[in-house]
Order: C-alpha cells, then structure tokens, then sequence
C-alpha cells in the first residue's frame, strides 16, 4: 500500500513539475511575441526580432524593443523541444547592444534545428549578424539592411586602447558575418567604410536585391518562400535522421 501511494505521489510531483514547465514556457512565449504553429505534419516556432535590441541596459519604456534575456531561454526551449521541428525568424529591428545582438546571433547559428531568416522592413545594424546567422536566410525586396561601423554613445576614453577594443569588436562582427554568409570580410568593410551612401554617417543601405547579389543574404522572398523552405529542411533532417 505505501509503495502504491508512493508511486502516486511521485506522478503528480513530475505532473506538477511538467505543468509549471510549460508554464513558465508559455508566459515566455508571450512576452517574447513568438508563436508555435503545426501545418502538414511539422511543428515550426516563430520568433520575432523588433525595435532595438535591448542589452545590459533597459530602453526607454516608449520605444519598442526586444529583450535579449527572454530570446535566449526561448531559443533553448526550442532547441531542447521534442515537439517543435524548426525556428522562423522575423527581423525588423533597427540594431541595439552590440554584444546583445552577437550573444542572440552565436546562439542561433549554434542550433541543431533547422533555421529560416526573414527580413521585412530592416535589418540594420548589429541586425545584420542576426539575419545571417539562420542556416538559409530571405529578404523581401522592400527591405533595407545598413551596414556600418561599431559606435557608442556617452563618456569615452581618447586612448589607443579605445580605438583597438572598437576595432576588435568590429572584427568579431565582421568574422561571424563571413563565415556565414557568401561575402567576404573585405567587402563588408569596404561597405561599412563607405562615404557617399548616408549623409551624416558612414557605412551602406542596401536594398532586398542589393544584399542577395552582394552574397550577405541568400534569397529574395516573402513569408511564404521561407516556410516553405523550412518545412523542406525539416523533411531533409528528419530523412537523415
């Protein structure tokens, strides 16, 4: 008789322990505006990317923002998911924290799970690194993308050490996008550097077109063109599997 109730309450202790999981999954979903959907037979996850992205310091509260701790335990849920069988990634951001935006990028390029990128509106910025870090990435014509160098704002250190600490954080940005993207880091530069593009700043805009041909972003499409590229890696996955 103890061993009975003892089994009992183990099973509602680990259906307790479930529950409150999928809790704590659910009210992450929705402060992270992301959404799950099931279309002929596979599990995608849906997640948006807008505003700024918001890093180690908190934003005014009247401008849109995505917050990199609620991406990052999203993104580790989906990885860790039996259910889900890949991620959609929707970027219309402006940029934000640098290091934020890197962390995020890293973190999605590291996933097992197929990847699909889609860029509406812009993906400027640190945003840049986001929308290359998918395994296949689109844009739609009417996007934009800016490419240009690493700034700050507020008290800074007229040093060498300053200019060196900027120039190593650009490398590391300018190294990710390469390696996973079809530009190299020399044009990427040669963008960011670039003097003629933007009236009071340096760097490029380029145009949905502009960022296939330059080989940062694969192809030109709309929703429809990345899930149904995604459902495919999902097929192709789970055949080699």
């Amino acid at each position: 008789m103890c061993d009975g109730k003892n089994n009992e309450n183990e099973n509602q202790s680990e259906a307790l322990e479930k529950e409150k999981i999928e809790n704590l999954q659910l009210e992450n979903v929705k402060m992270s505006n992301s959404i799950t959907t099931t279309g002929e037979g596979i599990t995608l996850h849906c997640m948006t990317v807008i505003g700024q992205i918001e890093g180690h310091y908190l934003l005014p509260g009247d401008q849109k923002a995505t917050k990199y701790e609620q991406i990052i335990p999203l993104l580790v849920s989906v990885e860790e998911s039996d259910e889900i069988d890949g991620l959609l990634i929707i970027l219309n951001t402006v940029g934000g924290d640098v290091e934020a935006g890197l962390a995020l990028s890293e973190m999605i390029a590291s996933m097992s799970k197929p990847t699909v990128s889609i860029v509406l509106g812009g993906g400027h910025s640190i945003g840049v690194p986001l929308a290359v870090s998918a395994k296949k990435s689109f844009i739609v014509p009417s996007a934009t993308m800016t490419v240009h160098p690493v700034r700050t704002t507020g008290l800074v250190v007229s040093a060498p050490q300053t200019y060196n600490y900027f120039n190593r954080m650009q490398d590391r940005i300018l190294k990710f996008i390469e390696e996973h993207s079809n530009t190299s880091a020399d044009r990427l530069r040669e963008m960011m550097l670039a003097k003629d593009e933007l009236a009071t700043d340096m760097g490029t805009v380029l145009e949905g077109r502009e960022a296939v041909e330059c080989g940062l972003i694969d192809e030109v499409g709309g929703l429809t063109e990345a899930i149904r590229t995604l459902r495919e890696m999902v097929r192709n996955s789970k055949q080699s599997n």
